[in-house]
């Protein structure tokens, strides 16, 4: 039966999808967890068979597609059942590079992007400080022009691809006397650039397999042609991406859910307690095919997003509600399956107990719940009378 929001290019894509991460991603990622990044030669993999260009136009050497294909692809990484590699997937697919493609000169998209498409160059988001996370306007890194090249001096947090990226798309105030949505600028910036280093690898609870660093930026001297977009233009590059970012990761929670349920309803099929197999206890059953139901409901959302993002809706409010709803319900899904694996959820050879810790950032992570919801409350009567 065709589906009425994907077409069969999405369906080739996603077949694709799953066969690369059943063959190439399942057997090798608990390796990848305990290295605490993804090998380079997976991603290049990935590029070559061009998992990385399906947003790219097409006379940029992409497929051209819209944001369906992201979210293909966001379930596809989610259902591997390891967070850390699906976080640095979609950093540099959906959250990273895309600010090249919006707003990169002729000149850089012709120098960064077939390095990027091809997965020999892995790209980075530096927004995120110690002090400014949902908060963008109130990001202190700043950068001051001098003759022909900007200096940056300032820390970034939390920063996916941030030890072992190559690329830096990095937000700093370049107008100190400007309200915050008027006095940021995106910059490009290389690894190897003078002043700018990684100050540590952080050490997470969940998403071990993603590399995550603190970036340090003393007297970093960036070209001026390293501008990019327009100057004090930053605030409105980071928000119009926000929506790309927001949507994977809900449909990333969702794809990881699922398969949390999958994989626990298999467990408690197998597993026999008082004389009979654990899916025999109501309790179990129905809590089960009730938390289904929530995700299967939030996944048509996502989808449902995705599709009117393709059709150039203003979708801020369902993109909020996507992030907000996902976010917490792939949270309370996993609190279940652990539940139900008993003692052996609670064991690191479980996939669920690895799952359930990856999960606990996607309710912060891209904007918290909290924010998301502040979002839809100021679009509320638009969106009870749409």
């Amino acid at each position: 039966m065709q589906h009425p929001i994907f077409t069969e290019e999405h369906a080739l894509i996603r077949s694709q999808l799953r066969r690369f991460v059943d063959h190439k991603v399942k057997p090798e990622a608990p390796k990848w967890e305990e290295a605490g990044f993804v090998p380079r030669e997976v991603l290049r993999e990935m590029g070559g068979l061009g998992f990385f260009s399906l947003r790219v136009p097409e006379a940029l050497g992409g497929a051209g597609l819209d944001a369906r294909a992201s979210v293909v692809l966001a379930e596809e990484v989610g259902r591997s059942t390891h967070g850390g590699f699906a976080i640095t997937v979609l950093v540099h697919t959906d959250m990273a590079s895309p600010h090249l493609l919006r707003f990169g000169s002729k000149r850089q998209l012709e120098k960064y992007l077939p390095d990027i498409l091809a997965g020999r160059t892995i790209t980075a988001i530096g927004v995120t400080e110690p002090g400014a996370g949902s908060d963008v306007a109130g990001i202190r890194t700043r950068a001051v022009r001098d003759g022909n090249h900007w200096v940056l001096n300032g820390a970034k947090m939390f920063i996916t691809n941030g030890v072992y990226g190559d690329l830096y798309f990095i937000a700093a105030r370049s107008d100190p006397d400007a309200k915050g949505s008027r006095a940021l600028t995106m910059f490009i910036v290389e690894k190897g650039t003078p002043g700018f280093r990684v100050g540590r690898a952080l050490d997470k609870t969940g998403w071990r397999s993603s590399d995550t660093a603190e970036l340090v930026f003393e007297d970093c001297r960036v070209p001026a042609e390293n501008v990019l977009g327009e100057e004090n233009r930053g605030f409105y590059s980071v928000m119009a991406n926000f929506q790309t970012e927001r949507l994977v990761i809900g449909a990333m929670a969702m794809a990881e859910a699922r398969e949390a349920i999958r994989l626990t309803f298999e467990h408690v099929n197998q597993r026999t307690a008082f004389g009979k197999p654990l899916w025999d206890q109501q309790a179990i059953r129905q809590r089960l095919a009730r938390r289904l139901a929530e995700v299967e409901a939030a996944r048509q959302l996502v989808h449902h997003t995705a599709w009117l993002d393709a059709q150039g809706t203003d979708c801020v409010a369902q993109v909020s509600m996507v992030k907000a709803l996902a976010g917490d319900l792939v949270n309370q899904v996993l609190y279940d399956c652990v539940q139900f694996h008993g003692g052996m959820g609670f064991m690191r050879e479980a996939a669920v107990e690895r799952m359930a810790r990856d999960a606990r950032v996607q309710s912060i992570g891209g904007g918290a719940s909290e924010v998301m919801l502040e979002e839809i409350a100021k679009r509320f009567g638009a969106a009870v009378s749409d």
